[in-house]
């Protein structure tokens, strides 16, 4: 690079710095992707090895949401309904996500730390409720993110390229069609 496209450049870091909005305005999610994606490119690795870090930030990131809404319906909702299935749904995805940070921490996959952009926005849309319509909206939004985190996990129960998140997967398939059938009966309770 010539002299002055270097001294442009530097000119231009501390703009593109200001621009970029710092780190707090990161979204987890891609953050996540990005350091597991420039971890295996270094290691020379699959476009399966790829999906299946992939999968684990997506899966975290819903699971992390499914808590975050129900934590908030457990103190908003105003059926008794809707509180017990956001109990039930606590402690599923609890569990499921401990056991994706324990794999992920095994397989060297970086987890986003927070709700994506998207998801914040949704949680923000749900708190903003009251009374019926927060309980609609949530079991909306929840049989939404439950449908979601349940068709990826099936695919790859057999797609993933790692034994060990297919194994997680099919584990984890089976809690997420409970609360499949958990979300449909509470929408149905819900609205009549």
């Amino acid at each position: 690079m010539p002299i002055s496209g270097r001294i442009c450049a530097l000119l231009l870091l501390p703009w593109l710095g200001a621009c970029s909005g710092g780190e707090s305005n990161k979204d987890p999610i891609f953050e996540a992707k990005f350091q597991n994606e420039k971890r295996i490119g270094s290691e020379n690795v699959t476009k399966r090895q790829i999906q299946d870090a992939e999968y684990m930030v997506e899966t975290a990131s819903r699971k992390m949401e499914l808590l975050e809404i129900s934590q908030i319906a457990q103190r908003k909702a105003a059926s008794a309904d809707a509180r017990y299935a956001a109990q039930n749904v606590i402690n599923q995805a609890t569990s499921m996500l401990n056991d994706i940070k324990n794999l992920a921490q095994q397989k060297g996959v970086v987890l986003p730390t927070g709700l994506g952009e998207k998801q914040a926005e949704q949680v923000g849309e749900l708190t903003a409720l009251n009374n019926a319509a927060f309980d609609q909206k949530y079991a909306a939004l929840l049989q939404s993110v439950v449908d979601q985190d349940l068709d990826a996990t099936d695919d790859m129960t057999s797609d993933a390229y790692n034994a060990e998140i297919r194994a997680m997967a099919s584990r984890q398939l089976a809690s997420l069609q409970d609360l499949k059938r958990a979300t449909e009966v509470l929408h149905d309770k819900l609205n009549p």
